[in-house]
């Protein structure tokens, strides 16, 4: 299966605070709002979400194709992405701006204040799919993750022009856009991800309600934390999958993109939505359990007996079938 992930390319400065935000936060003075919080520890990790994901893909034994804009810093996480199965011939080289950055501080309840810097992936809109589909193949789908907005807007139309099936993921670009916008991107998706929060910025940015949601998109995957995962669709039953137990939290940057990447290795493997939320979940415990969205590792048994643990015998022997 053929797989291109747009998205942002990024380095996170992640950095952990020992007491709750919540703490310091006065709620009737927010409009003057200044606070300053001593962070214990700073820890400089490869990330973006396109990124994110390939590694996921990568860790399990498909090659996704990378599609992004960087700066010409971006040798040093070219190398460590295509040892881990992951394209990057068609990342564009901005020749005047640094790689993006996320700066994000995590607070002991797993509260977050973070800040984007773009950087070159405000060139990300100069990117064309044709060419890349002339060089790797038809995709079997495009994921259109959050990036520059005039570079989700072209790669989306572009999928309609083409005919490409493509995966709606605005996620963190939905605080930041309008709904005229946020309609473009979602209408006519194959799959839509979105966390339970953001399931309902859609509906309010866009007016529509959860039906006329789940009536434009083919299936629907909204994510709920601790509590796993919804997965709708057109003609299809409803159902609810319980996160792995047994977790020990450290640092949740980046669980998103670790689901995504697992539920499109099920997708890549024909092994059933249901399948693909399990194989998702297991990957999200994995980054959940390390500081840095790449960090993780573990071996095909490890992997297989952790689906065992969590979602029986049946589900483990299916996903061994298909691990390298």
């Amino acid at each position: 299966m053929s797989l291109l992930i747009a998205g942002s390319i990024a380095t996170d400065h992640l950095m952990t605070f020992g007491g709750k935000f919540a703490d310091s936060l006065v709620v009737d003075q927010l409009d003057k709002l200044s606070v300053s919080f001593l962070v214990e520890d700073l820890e400089i990790r490869r990330g973006g979400v396109a990124p994110n994901m390939c590694y996921g893909l990568g860790r399990l034994g498909l090659r996704p194709v990378l599609v992004g804009a960087a700066g010409e810093d971006f040798a040093d996480y070219r190398s460590w992405l295509e040892r881990h199965g992951v394209d990057c011939d068609s990342v564009h080289i901005s020749e005047s701006r640094h790689t993006a950055r996320f700066v994000c501080t995590t607070d002991a309840a797993m509260a977050q204040f973070a800040s984007f810097y773009p950087g070159a992936m405000s060139e990300a809109r100069m990117i064309e799919l044709a060419p890349i589909v002339r060089r790797v193949g038809e995709p079997d789908y495009v994921l259109v993750g959050p990036d520059d907005p005039e570079a989700m807007r072209r790669h989306t139309e572009e999928c309609r022009q083409r005919g490409y099936r493509f995966i709606a993921d605005p996620s963190q670009q939905l605080a930041f856009s309008e709904g005229e916008l946020i309609r473009e991107l979602i209408d006519g998706a194959t799959l839509l991800f979105s966390n339970e929060y953001e399931s309902h910025m859609i509906q309010h940015k866009t007016g529509w309600d959860a039906e006329e949601v789940l009536a434009r998109v083919d299936i629907q995957v909204t994510t709920l934390g601790p509590r796993g995962v919804r997965v709708q669709g057109r003609g299809l039953a409803t159902f609810e999958l319980p996160a792995v137990s047994d977790v020990h939290a450290v640092e949740p940057t980046g669980v998103g993109d670790a689901f995504r990447a697992g539920f499109l290795a099920g997708l890549a493997w024909g092994v059933g939505l249901e399948r693909a939320a399990q194989v998702g979940c297991v990957l999200a415990a994995y980054v959940v359990e390390s500081v840095g969205t790449q960090e993780y590792s573990f071996t095909a048994g490890q992997f297989v007996a952790r689906v065992a643990g969590a979602y029986g015998q049946a589900a483990a022997d299916e996903v061994a079938r298909h691990l390298p």
